[in-house]
């Protein structure tokens, strides 16, 4: 059984583009405090409809190929049956089935383990609501 659990909320503001928010130092952050050179898993978790969380590369262009593959998959059109919003916005409600709304990652000796080039981050294509929570959570 587990000697420590903590978790804390992050309110990002996403603005009124779609986007990969990088929220890799948000992460390390928390678990300087949480878990203090111990071994464990952080969870994040976004919960929202129409956001999720993603492992993969920023900076390189990654993020933006994420975003324009996206486009091709959810096309930001009139097909989809849930309407509201701006238009195409039921592509959002389909994302969180293709990009999760949480992750779980491995922590050792108080350190995310994570590949030389991957971050975690935030995808959010929902351009009518820029204000997102995720909670970070350590378990170890």
């Amino acid at each position: 059984m587990s000697d420590v659990f903590t978790t804390r909320i992050l309110n990002v503001t996403t603005g009124t583009d779609e986007t990969v928010a990088d929220l890799t130092h948000d992460c390390e952050q928390f678990l300087q405090q949480a878990a203090r050179d111990r071994d464990g898993l952080l969870n994040i978790f976004v919960p929202h409809a129409t956001a999720g969380i993603a492992i993969l590369e920023t900076g390189a262009g990654s993020d933006s190929d994420l975003l324009a593959a996206l486009h091709t998959l959810l096309p930001a059109d009139d097909r989809w049956q849930h309407r509201h919003g701006t238009p195409g916005h039921g592509r959002d409600h389909v994302l969180p089935a293709l990009i999760p709304p949480h992750a779980t990652l491995p922590v050792i000796a108080g350190r995310l383990e994570l590949g030389t080039w991957q971050s975690v981050c935030l995808v959010d294509t929902n351009k009518d609501n820029p204000d997102r929570r995720v909670r970070l959570s350590f378990l170890g």
